[in-house]
């Protein structure tokens, strides 16, 4: 920039979720991670749900698959029918479906008031924890696991 020239300003915008952020920054990472990772197909959704005899959701998990690696970003089971497997299950099928894609491990976070032990019963296997977070006696949890 010569002496003549003005620095360009910017303004902050803060807010809430806004969709079309989201979008947009997705879209333009994807072109950046595309450009690093050639020859690598592009990250994939994975959803498994379980639904009960009337079709409702008992239990889901959604993440990703992304070259060797798995992610799951969110599972929850409904709390009538917790304690009948249904965890165990919903990772069983999103990891067979991860093996499928090529994936060779998966990666999960939970809080300490979440559900960590569930994951180390699954195989998985504590590999940092953020402490106090997102509460002073509170960790955020994550796991690896070997498929």
């Amino acid at each position: 920039m010569t002496d003549h020239q003005a620095a360009p300003t910017y303004r902050s915008e803060v807010g809430e979720a806004d969709a079309a952020l989201d979008q947009r920054l997705s879209d333009e990472l994807d072109v950046v991670n595309a450009a690093a990772t050639v020859g690598t197909p592009a990250a994939r959704e994975l959803t498994v749900r379980l639904l009960d005899a009337s079709g409702e959701l008992a239990a889901g998990v959604s993440g990703w698959t992304w070259g060797v690696a798995a992610g799951i970003g969110m599972t929850w089971v409904d709390e009538d029918a917790r304690g009948q497997g249904l965890g165990e299950r919903l990772l069983a099928d999103f990891e067979a479906e991860a093996r499928a894609r090529g994936c060779t491990h998966v990666f999960v976070t939970s809080f300490t008031f979440q559900a960590p032990g569930f994951y180390e019963k699954q195989g998985y296997r504590e590999i940092f924890r953020w402490q106090g977070v997102p509460t002073a006696d509170s960790d955020d949890v994550h796991f690896r696991k070997e498929l």
